[in-house]
């Protein structure tokens, strides 16, 4: 064997290695089909690059580049091959409306003057709008030879460097004919901010910023810590290559190992192009990144070229924008609320300002460490960013200017209903006084008697004033020695009013004993954890005498909620409340375990732990959850070694990766779920 072909073997085997990780990474973090597991894509990666120290050499499509190298001195421009348009914008379904008509317009005039070649009735493809940074990558002969930031749209700014450390972007694709110019966005997951954001030292405001910001880092370190992700849509620039229509272009790019967003939709009407916006606007909550609105693009190609551009748009594309969940506007004040547990949360008051369509004035901050992490500790009077998601109160995510400097927040010492000293608990305020704190004992009778508790109808927080205030009911339990003649002098209350108040305590007595936990209050925990509770003790008596080591036995159960479970029914007041109740005739039941009874025992789920994440095109995770019961599986809440199999729907979030992480059986799709529930 000659000296060149023994230098030539490390460098083969390199090859080999680099293509098989590659292809592991691709189906990983593109496909969502990983092949290997994280063990053995490790020891190949360790082989890797033990030959790369060895040789010296590590080639531009390997892997090892992924890492981040050393801090640039600052970014390259970089001229776009085509130039990257923006999109006009329609907010309303009238603008839309009239984009349509011009597009109709344009080509009804073409199709005149040409009847020879007409162009097809327009149809449409939809895309999400994401909303991170927009990347433009450069292909020569199949290898990532440069990425850019779309800058003015025809000269960015070079970051190759930080856009490798994004593991779904592929080093080298099959096409290796010329130059490819293909756009996509870098998008951070919210389920990876928040976990990021457990650990920061500055935890990051939004996924926006911290994709552009740690795209647009000098430190390529810094990029590939924060796990950045990217969706691809558009090919810029093909050499020798020409694509009819959007679905051909899209394929193009997952046959090239892009990593393309399932969620595309074709229209042939504006009607269905309404239909899918309207439809999105109320499911956007649900994916695991940002966006802010939809792509409606002509679908075919050649009517794209007839259609041509303005000297800022194409006319054969807009984007429909939805209302902002972002805003920016004023700290005016902070006051401390009370609710049942004790606990107090400062509730910050803005200066009014519309959001996803409402006026929004109070914000939520969860504790004075959320303050002090989002840098308001002297926060009043400054400029704020807030963030409103689904219909759930806004958050506020920090000051615009980190320099700016307002009045102090400051913790109170006292109870502001009782006047009690407060004591500080972790990282939470609390009022310690259980027996004589108005809204303490108000929010427990109320959530004793709500809907997913004890169910009591006709039973509302009014009432648990007005029974608190005028007829000393200070426990739950106060509630079943209420009489007729106590209720039907009280002020909105008549004889049938009362007559249906105490028929409906009457026919609680009977709830199903994990309803009851649930009524309880239990601190840290809720219907999911009463429901392993009941599932497991099967009587009140069992779960009041469970060790905190038993508890961390079953799913979903870790030592926080083990030790909130004892701690409580080891309260006197508790224990004593509960012993009144029973003594009152409350009796909690447990239902008949004729569905795991029933059950195939020889069934692919009888006796396995499963999660449910994510949305199912025809099932409700409640639907599942009770096919999924009845087939002898135990449903929980929480993603852990425990877990057997992960049921993963569309927009699946945090759930997934932990399950890929921890190598659990995932279910993608729904025929494969029915299949095996048969």
């Amino acid at each position: 064997m000659t000296v060149e072909e023994t230098s030539r073997e490390p460098l083969a085997r390199m090859e080999q290695l680099i293509e098989e990780l590659n292809r592991m990474a691709h189906e990983y973090y593109t496909l969502d089909t990983p092949s290997a597991s994280d063990v053995e894509y490790d020891a190949l990666y360790d082989l890797l690059m033990k030959l790369e120290q060895e040789t010296g050499l590590v080639l531009p499509h390997s892997p090892t580049r992924r890492v981040g190298g050393e801090i640039l001195k600052g970014f390259t421009p970089h001229r776009h091959l085509a130039k990257l348009w923006s999109l006009d914008k329609a907010q309303t379904e009238a603008s839309l409306l009239a984009w349509h008509t011009r597009v109709k317009k344009l080509v009804d005039q073409y199709n005149q003057a040409n009847p020879d070649n007409p162009l097809p009735e327009p149809s449409f493809a939809l895309e999400l709008k994401f909303d991170g940074l927009t990347l433009n990558l450069t292909y020569q002969n199949g290898e990532l030879v440069q990425a850019a930031t779309r800058g003015n749209g025809q000269v960015g700014e070079g970051i190759l460097a930080q856009v490798k450390t994004i593991r779904s972007v592929p080093l080298r694709i099959p096409f290796k004919e010329g130059t490819l110019e293909v756009q996509g966005e870098g998008v951070m997951f919210l389920s990876v901010l928040e976990n990021y954001n457990k650990t920061a030292a500055e935890p990051l405001k939004n996924a926006r910023n911290a994709a552009a910001g740690a795209l647009r880092n000098l430190n390529p370190k810094t990029t590939a810590e924060r796990r950045l992700d990217a969706f691809f849509y558009n090919i810029g620039y093909a050499e020798g290559v020409r694509f009819s229509n959007h679905k051909e272009m899209t394929d193009f790019l997952k046959d090239n190992h892009f990593k393309v967003n399932g969620w595309t939709r074709y229209c042939n009407t504006m009607d269905q192009v309404m239909e899918e916006l309207r439809k999105v606007a109320g499911e956007r909550s649900s994916f695991d990144f940002l966006i802010d609105g939809i792509v409606i693009k002509v679908a075919d190609l050649r009517t794209r070229e007839v259609l041509g551009y303005t000297d800022k748009f194409p006319r054969w594309a807009i984007a429909y924008k939805f209302e902002a969940e972002e805003a920016v506007t004023t700290l005016l004040s902070v006051t401390w609320e009370l609710g049942r547990t004790g606990k107090l949360t400062p509730v910050a008051k803005v200066e009014a300002v519309e959001l996803a369509g409402v006026t929004v004035q109070n914000c939520t901050l969860n504790n004075l460490g959320d303050i002090e992490r989002k840098g308001l500790k002297r926060g009043l009077g400054t400029l704020v960013y807030i963030r409103r998601s689904n219909d759930v109160i806004p958050e506020i995510l920090g000051k615009v200017t980190e320099e700016e400097e307002g009045e102090e927040i400051a913790a109170p010492e006292a109870c502001p209903a009782c006047g009690t000293a407060l004591e500080w608990r972790g990282a939470h305020l609390f009022c310690p006084n259980k027996t004589g704190c108005r809204p303490q004992l108000i929010g427990r009778i109320a959530h004793f008697a709500s809907r997913d508790a004890m169910d009591i109808e006709t039973f509302s927080e009014k009432t648990a004033e007005q029974l608190y205030d005028e007829r000393n009911v200070r426990d739950p339990a106060d509630l079943y020695e209420l009489t007729l003649e106590q209720l039907v002098t009280l002020e909105r209350f008549g004889e049938k009013k009362a007559r249906n108040l105490l028929d409906a305590l009457e026919k609680s007595k009977g709830r199903e004993l994990e309803s009851f936990l649930f009524a309880l209050g239990i601190p840290n925990t809720g219907k999911t954890t009463t429901k392993v509770l009941a599932d497991h003790y099967r009587s009140l008596e069992g779960v009041m005498a469970a060790t905190a080591e038993e508890l961390q036995g079953l799913p979903d159960i870790g030592g926080i909620v083990a030790e909130s479970i004892v701690s409580f029914f080891n309260d006197p007041l508790m224990r004593a409340s509960i012993e009144k109740m029973l003594r009152l005739g409350v009796s909690p039941q447990v239902p008949e375990q004729a569905a795991e009874a029933a059950a195939d025992k020889d069934g692919f789920f009888y006796g396995k732990t499963v999660v449910l994440t994510g949305t199912l095109p025809t099932l409700s995770r409640d639907e599942a959850g009770k096919l999924l019961e009845a087939a002898g599986a135990k449903v929980t809440g929480s993603v852990s070694k425990k877990t057997d199999v992960v049921i993963a729907g569309e927009a699946a979030g945090s759930k997934l990766t932990k399950a890929q992480e921890l190598g659990i059986r995932i279910i993608d799709n729904e025929e494969e779920l029915r299949q095996l529930l048969g």
